[in-house]
């Protein structure tokens, strides 16, 4: 059986994973109360928002600590196709998980139902990547780690969810994107910890590419989107803004309104 190194790089692959597991976790959030607050097409804009914040900000955790992922007596390839089909996995699934929160009457059950899927669609996301790993050998898992990693996923994730409902204040919001990104890493380290990989030497070539050449540009790509979007959702108004902002101007509206009457009367 073949000797895993989950940290090649050292401490490097885990805190930046973890740190883009806070960081989409933190703009999930904030775009979930800016959509709880907002109507219509605002609200759907933002919850999709939400999701794709949420969703990328899970994948280049996973993959950002895959690029410290590494076995003696093989190299390592990814199949592409399934690489970026678990991206688009964990955008849609965590997208129905949120909009059931969004738009759910009944608070508890959409929690429930919302939590639930995103959770599946968080632990999907990551053994579809893990399914997209090449190497000279045979992968096999432990089954009570599996279960465990997925049972992570399903608490983390309704957590996050329970928090974009309840939490109102940046602190508490900071606070809490902290505490999301350590289960997401908890749920991805003990998924990996389940991993047994029995080698094969072999001299053939891998299909597919190397961590380097396809997931570390990608995942500098979405890293990029994740601070982009949160410098957009920073400096565009909140609900109460907006309002404020709304009463001002009416307000010197009227005040005006005398003025130009009289001016119409001389």
């Amino acid at each position: 059986m073949g000797h895993l190194d989950h940290a090649a790089f050292g401490w490097l692959t885990p805190v930046l994973s973890y740190a883009m597991a806070c960081i989409g976790a933190a703009l999930g959030l904030r775009c979930t109360m800016r959509a709880l607050g907002a109507s219509g097409r605002s609200r759907r804009n933002w919850l999709i928002t939400a999701a794709s914040a949420i969703g990328t900000g899970i994948w280049t955790m996973h993959f950002v600590a895959m690029l410290g992922f590494g076995v003696t007596g093989t190299d390592i390839r990814y199949d592409v196709p399934l690489t970026v089909l678990s991206l688009l996995v964990a955008m849609v699934v965590v997208c129905a998980g949120v909009f059931a929160v969004g738009y759910g009457a009944d608070r508890t059950r959409a929690l429930l139902i919302g939590g639930l899927t995103t959770g599946l669609g968080v632990a999907s996301m990551h053994y579809l990547g893990m399914a997209a790993v090449r190497l000279h050998g045979e992968v096999t898992y432990d089954a009570v780690r599996v279960g465990l990693s997925v049972l992570i996923a399903v608490v983390a994730a309704t957590a996050a969810l329970w928090a974009a409902l309840n939490i109102k204040s940046p602190i508490a919001v900071t606070l809490a994107s902290l505490v999301m990104g350590l289960a997401v890493s908890s749920m991805h380290y003990t998924g990996m910890f389940a991993v047994r990989v029995h080698v094969t030497p072999s001299g053939e070539a891998l299909p597919g590419a190397t961590a380097m050449q396809f997931i570390f540009p990608l995942a500098v790509g979405l890293g990029s989107y994740l601070f982009l979007t949160s410098a957009f959702v920073a400096l565009s108004p909140t609900t109460g803004e907006r309002a404020a902002s709304a009463s001002a101007q009416q307000a010197e509206n009227a005040q005006g309104l005398p003025g130009r009457q009289q001016a119409r009367t001389v």
